[in-house]
């Protein structure tokens, strides 16, 4: 496939992927099964501490030269380590090596649509902040706010200090969406999935792109309740 959305014709404009070395895979999973089940076309970016999280909470190994294959293990796999729990469609989905500066992602003229980093670490906040782009996550997020793209950035820490509090700040005022990694209830979530799912959805719903990964409030009380099944 083109990796083309459906009834789009011509150049692939990709949304990026960024996925840094913070707890919460699963959240970078659901974000990614979100935009594929949208239609959407996505550039992978993977950090190197990324790849030590990963293995911590899944067990998936993320090489390189097996990404596909890799990439296949760790999307059908639920958020409480149920395998087989998904089947994504992965033909639109493009990996870059994080120290791959030469990738597309990092240059302006690369017709990206916009970018999420999930889960975002502390560290990946920092250098985004600080335009340090010493790999090819923080240079496809500094290209995305040069470029005045969609940035959302799903930062997933606490406590949150001084500094990086002021980073998130100035992530935000250039004009990032600043997303905390934070599960509401009133969904009706009943298992892990759910919470995960909601916080996957607000990424989503940040960045323009249409989903049903959870219940939307309609304002009417209870309906949390009656969801889970409790009277």
């Amino acid at each position: 496939m083109d990796g083309l959305r459906p009834g789009e014709s011509g150049e692939r404009r990709p949304w990026v992927v960024g996925v840094s070395g913070a707890s919460g895979t699963p959240y970078a999973a659901a974000v990614l099964r979100g935009l594929l089940a949208a239609g959407e076309s996505v550039d992978l970016v993977v950090s190197r501490a990324a790849r030590l999280t990963l293995r911590d909470e899944t067990g998936v190994s993320f090489r390189d030269g097996h990404w596909e294959a890799d990439l296949a293990a760790w999307l059908t796999r639920g958020a409480d380590g149920t395998p087989g729990a998904f089947a994504p469609e992965l033909s639109r989905v493009r990996y870059w090596a994080a120290g791959d500066l030469a990738a597309g992602p990092s240059s302006g003229s690369y017709p990206a649509r916009g970018m999420v980093i999930v889960p975002a670490s502390t560290a990946s906040v920092a250098g985004v902040a600080l335009g340090l782009s010493k790999d090819l996550l923080q240079r496809a997020a500094a290209v995305t706010l040069k470029e005045r793209r969609p940035l959302v950035v799903v930062v997933r820490e606490t406590p949150l200090n001084g500094p990086t509090l002021r980073q998130l700040v100035a992530l935000d005022e250039a004009g990032a969406v600043v997303l905390p990694a934070s599960p509401a209830f009133y969904a009706g979530a009943t298992d892990i999935q759910g919470l995960v799912d909601f916080v996957a959805g607000r990424a989503l719903d940040a960045l323009g792109v249409p989903h049903t990964l959870y219940r939307r409030w309609r304002g009417e009380l209870g309906g949390a309740a009656r969801s889970a099944g409790h009277s």
